[in-house]
């Protein structure tokens, strides 16, 4: 029994050290995971053009340039007047074009530009406005500025077209922002492509080919540049001008896909976003989800516009006022 006991501590002595110990190098550590490398985001056109880019800031200042470009297809025997309350730009990300335009627009219903795109999208998805951005419902888009801006947001049809038009460029006269949706073209222009391109904009200006002998009021005008004038001391009262006087009216608008003006006129704005009838075959097949309201594209979008305004406009008006007569 003594004899077993000392084999068996024998055995669990360790094994002398020797020299030769020394030359088997130890044990390498674990390799790490391997790293998944990362795949950039593939950049859309409208985004890369605009990297690295600012846009014009200023009422006037790329509407010149604008009216400058194009000038041989203005009228000469019509006075043109320019009204523009500017706007910033931003680049949308994803099918965001809507809720961009709303905060593009947003910053004429509050100046200090405190909310967010982020905040935006946020009420938006969790209203149930939008999966990821979308906006196919001019109703909802109105619930939400009214909730987000704690303004009055009108929705109009353009089915009374002289009346809708005419209601349309006093807003803008007046430095209000108006959100209308319509078929974008390849160069962001309006083009009728029966809602598959449906897309949003927000206008800050209107330019205006007027008569100036059907004019009424008091009012002085001063040249921007050759051909084109503004209202200096604004215009001389509400509802102004008589639109027997106007006789070309283009909008002056911004979209998601680019940091520039647009300068539209108004009967292709009008004729694109009348005929929003469908969702893009394209999306409805693309496997993502988008809300749509009941009716679908036609009966959410198709000429609805919305003319947004402080809910205090009133009481700005009358503060102004105030200023100017101290």
């Amino acid at each position: 029994m003594a004899l077993h006991c000392r084999n068996s501590a024998e055995k669990m002595l360790p094994h002398p050290w020797s020299p030769a110990d020394a030359l088997i190098p130890p044990i390498p550590p674990p390799l790490p995971p391997p790293i998944c490398p990362t795949i950039p985001v593939k950049k859309k056109l409208y985004q890369a053009l605009a990297e690295g880019r600012t846009a014009v800031a200023g009422d006037y200042e790329e509407a010149c340039s604008l009216f400058k470009s194009r000038e041989h297809s203005f009228r000469k025997d019509l006075e043109w007047l320019l009204f523009n309350k500017y706007v910033p730009s931003l680049i949308q990300d994803g099918p965001q074009c809507g809720l961009v335009a709303l905060w593009m627009a947003g910053h004429r219903l509050n100046p200090e530009g405190s909310v967010t795109l982020e905040t935006i999208v946020h009420t938006a998805v969790k209203r149930g406005y939008t999966a990821q951005g979308e906006m196919f419902s001019a109703s909802n888009m109105a619930l939400l500025a009214e909730e987000l801006y704690h303004c009055q947001a009108h929705l109009m049809s353009w089915g009374a077209e002289k009346e809708i038009s005419e209601k349309i460029v006093h807003h803008l006269v007046a430095g209000l922002p108006v959100l209308i949706p319509y078929d974008e073209d390849f160069n962001h222009e309006p083009c009728q492509r029966n809602g598959h391109r449906a897309h949003w904009a927000a206008a800050s200006g209107v330019l205006l080919g007027v008569n100036t002998n059907k004019l009424q009021g008091s009012f002085r005008t001063e040249s921007l540049v050759e051909g084109l004038f503004y209202l200096p001391k604004g215009i001389p009262g509400p509802n102004w001008p008589p639109m027997e006087a106007v006789q070309e009216v283009y909008l002056l608008a911004k979209q998601g896909k680019s940091l520039k003006y647009q300068l539209w006129e108004l009967g292709a704005l009008r004729d694109s976003n009348q005929q929003l009838k469908q969702l893009d075959p394209k999306r409805s097949q693309d496997g993502q989800p988008y809300v749509l309201p009941e009716g679908g594209v036609q009966a959410g979008l198709c000429g609805q516009v919305l003319l947004l305004r402080p809910a205090d406009l009133r009481l700005r008006e009358c503060q102004s006022a105030l200023q100017t007569l101290q």
